[in-house]
């Protein structure tokens, strides 16, 4: 029975594609007569060409033995069905990679950008509940275990909030946070951040005013003020924010990449230029080579795209 599935499977698949036996032999380097053996059940195709075959066809292998199949306009919108039955990551990359492929080639249909767009929105959502799931993960333990970590779980997390359309509901609570706990600096901390995020940039202000007398030695607190402050092109005083900040020790040069992107952002490339490679010369006697060659990459392309010498 399986084998006269799979053959008839084969002419089925073939015909739906409407293709001859030649063109079929031709596409796999075989001759037509073996190609009509294995739809006649007389012989069956090697396991290594199963894989071209299934392409060929816009079916999977696991095709060609069901009873009940259809062969798709591609491989690629064959893979993406595949996905959004089980939406496992692995099957994504799979299908995407064969849509980049294609895509490559310039031979997207309408159907399969429309598809190349939905595999995307549906992994977006994956990976949306699997951070919150995480972020969730890590909050729930004790901070004290790793303070730095934990402050960066809880700011992603609620950047994530905000892009999702809950960035007032996130304010709220943290304002409220800061107001029943005024002697955490990590609820004032990440309370000027949330201001800032929400571009309420004048209200930011007052925040990490009122945050720094409580706070006088929170290097975090001088980054966000040196931020708002850029936000609001008070430049001289944001730059004396971020001095501050260095002179109190940030953790990974915060504050000689604020200064970078902000003379970046002031037209001031050369300045930008410069900091840059300082961060990678520093990063990379600290032994992080990955991190010094993506600074190294924004000073190449700053000079690229502004025509430096």
């Amino acid at each position: 029975m399986k084998s006269t599935v799979f053959a008839d499977n084969l002419k089925k698949f073939r015909l739906a594609k409407n293709l001859t036996q030649e063109q079929v032999a031709a596409h796999l380097c075989v001759n037509t007569q073996t190609v009509s053996r294995w739809e006649c059940a007389s012989t069956l195709p090697d396991a290594l060409t199963l894989p071209d075959l299934a392409r060929l066809y816009g079916v999977t292998v696991d095709d060609f033995y069901k009873e009940r199949s259809v062969a798709y306009d591609n491989y690629a919108q064959r893979l993406s069905s595949v996905y959004e039955k089980t939406r496992k990551p692995e099957d994504f990359f799979r299908c995407t990679l064969e849509y980049e492929k294609m895509i490559a080639a310039g031979e997207l249909s309408m159907a399969d950008r429309w598809n190349y767009a939905t595999v995307h929105h549906f992994m977006m959502r994956y990976c949306k509940d699997t951070a919150l799931t995480w972020y969730e993960k890590v909050l729930s333990d004790d901070p004290q275990k790793n303070l730095h970590i934990y402050e960066r779980a809880l700011s992603l997390r609620d950047h994530l909030l905000f892009e999702i359309g809950k960035g007032d509901e996130v304010l709220s609570r943290q304002k409220e946070l800061a107001e029943q706990n005024p002697d955490s600096s990590l609820n004032w901390e990440h309370l000027v951040e949330l201001y800032l995020y929400a571009h309420q940039y004048e209200e930011a202000y007052n925040y990490f005013q009122k945050a720094i007398k409580k706070f006088p030695n929170s290097w975090v607190l001088y980054i966000f003020g040196g931020d708002i402050c850029a936000a609001l092109k008070k430049y001289e005083e944001a730059f004396q924010y971020w001095d501050k900040a260095g002179e109190i020790g940030t953790a990974f040069y915060d504050e000689l990449y604020c200064k970078a992107i902000c003379y970046n952002n002031m037209g001031e490339y050369e300045k930008a230029i410069s900091l840059y490679l300082e961060i990678a010369q520093k990063l990379r006697s600290d032994h992080y080579d990955e991190e010094a060659e993506m600074a190294e990459k924004e000073a190449h392309d700053i000079r690229l795209k502004r025509n430096l010498t």
